[in-house]
């Protein structure tokens, strides 16, 4: 790193969700059900998994003429959300500050678009969303995130 830029310190991890019981089917199929809603209503194919607190799939949906790199995003990315139990775009901020460590970390994807999905303050599982440019597969997953209520 340059003398002449300050290092920024890496960010504090949240505290720990604590896990709940894995998501059920039909929750995990309302989740991407939304998610897809809202992927439609903006015109981006996407790919969209839903993946329990050990990062195990759980539900997965693919639009039409989505890009096929995004099928392993879309799964890797709901893993990574679940079992670090953050949001990827963490890892993405952090790295951009030059905190390259998260590169030895295994099974991460530090891209956005993956969120972990909390119920009664217990992490139930997560979604990993791609297909579009990272803020676009955020506001999908934000979407899928917002139907659990």
């Amino acid at each position: 790193m340059p003398a002449d830029k300050p290092s920024v310190a890496p960010p504090a991890p949240p505290p720990p969700i604590p896990h709940g019981i894995p998501i059920a089917l039909e929750v995990a199929k309302r989740v991407a059900a939304a998610a897809e809603a809202e992927a439609k209503k903006n015109g981006w194919p996407m790919a969209i998994a839903i993946a329990e607190p050990t990062g195990a799939l759980v539900y997965f949906l693919k639009m039409d003429d989505v890009q096929y790199a995004s099928i392993d995003l879309a799964m890797v990315k709901a893993k990574t959300a679940a079992i670090y139990r953050r949001p990827t775009k963490m890892f993405t901020e952090a790295l951009g500050n030059g905190h390259l460590m998260f590169l030895t970390f295994p099974d991460l994807c530090a891209a956005p678009g993956g969120l972990p999905l909390v119920a009664d303050g217990k992490l139930i599982g997560a979604i990993g969303v791609s297909g579009g440019a990272g803020h676009q597969d955020d506001i999908v997953a934000k979407a899928g995130v917002a139907a659990l209520g």
